[in-house]
């Protein structure tokens, strides 16, 4: 999958399994919540949409659902985001580690682990991911979080994995890390074509 934003321009790449969803789908959606023809069906794609609306007021610039099937029978859902806002400061090492920082320290993890990616970009990178709980809602939900930085260090970047499959914990990890290594800032279809090795997100797939 590749995605362009407005500012900055970055593209990346999802799993199989994720399915790019946002308020512009509302029409559809409801469409599909007549055709199973269940009220319950259409509140919650209504509630579904009207989430994305709010994010959106957030400086989320890109949303995701992904469907896994899950055995014996099943299917595990998460939820990914990205979000783009100016950098606070010119430092983008210390753009990212007060990023990381805050994001560890929010009331809401009940247990997070935490630690740097290295990127071949060579760009200051930070992962957190643990379990949440959030207010209102019974269960605890897992919630990985990366924050980095465009190479001009004049926005951050947080990219959210999040799924109440919480035994799914380590993979849904790898799997975020995994698009984060697929993060770029050129076009790379202006790219000159290379080989292609064995696809880091295709491994770690659930």
């Amino acid at each position: 999958m590749t995605r362009q934003v407005s500012t900055p321009p970055v593209w990346f790449r999802l799993p199989p399994g994720f399915h790019d969803i946002g308020p512009e789908d509302r029409s559809a959606l409801d469409s599909f919540a007549e055709a199973l023809g269940g009220s319950d069906a259409q509140r919650e794609l209504s509630q579904l949409i009207s989430g994305l609306e709010e994010l959106a007021a957030h400086d989320v610039v890109h949303t995701a659902i992904g469907l896994h099937p899950e055995e014996p029978v099943g299917v595990a859902t998460s939820f990914f985001s990205l979000t783009t806002r100016p950098a606070a400061q010119p430092n983008p090492r210390l753009t990212v580690a007060r990023a990381g920082l805050g994001i560890a320290r929010s009331p809401h993890w009940t247990s997070s682990t935490r630690r740097f990616i290295d990127l071949p970009s060579g760009l200051p990178c930070c992962l957190v991911a643990g379990t949440i709980s959030v207010p209102n809602v019974e269960h605890r939900l897992f919630q990985a979080r990366v924050a980095t930085v465009p190479p001009d260090g004049l926005h951050l970047l947080v990219l959210d994995l999040t799924s109440a499959s919480t035994q799914h914990a380590d993979a849904y990890t790898d799997i975020l890390e995994a698009v984060t290594h697929t993060i770029l800032f050129s076009d790379p279809e202006e790219s000159t074509p290379k080989a292609v090795g064995t696809s880091r997100i295709l491994e770690v797939l659930l």
